[in-house]
């Protein structure tokens, strides 16, 4: 089984804001013990290809909200 990066949105940073847009929510299939509380997409990618992981993102659901 691949091991996955399982990270979710901040709500709190709108885009362009110079402050870390993804929370890490899980980790599966590799063992990895994280600090930080906010990360970067391109460190998410960068702990990924050294793990040999997939970062997957959870959506929230709000865009289907916004849509109706």
């Amino acid at each position: 089984m691949e091991a996955r990066i399982f990270v979710r949105e901040r709500r709190k940073v709108e885009k362009g804001e110079k402050k870390p847009r993804f929370r890490i929510c899980g980790v599966s299939g590799v063992d990895l013990k994280v600090y930080a509380h906010h990360m970067r997409k391109q460190e998410l990618d960068e702990m990924a290809g050294h793990l040999g992981a997939k970062v997957v993102v959870l959506h929230s659901g709000k865009e289907e909200k916004k849509k109706e």
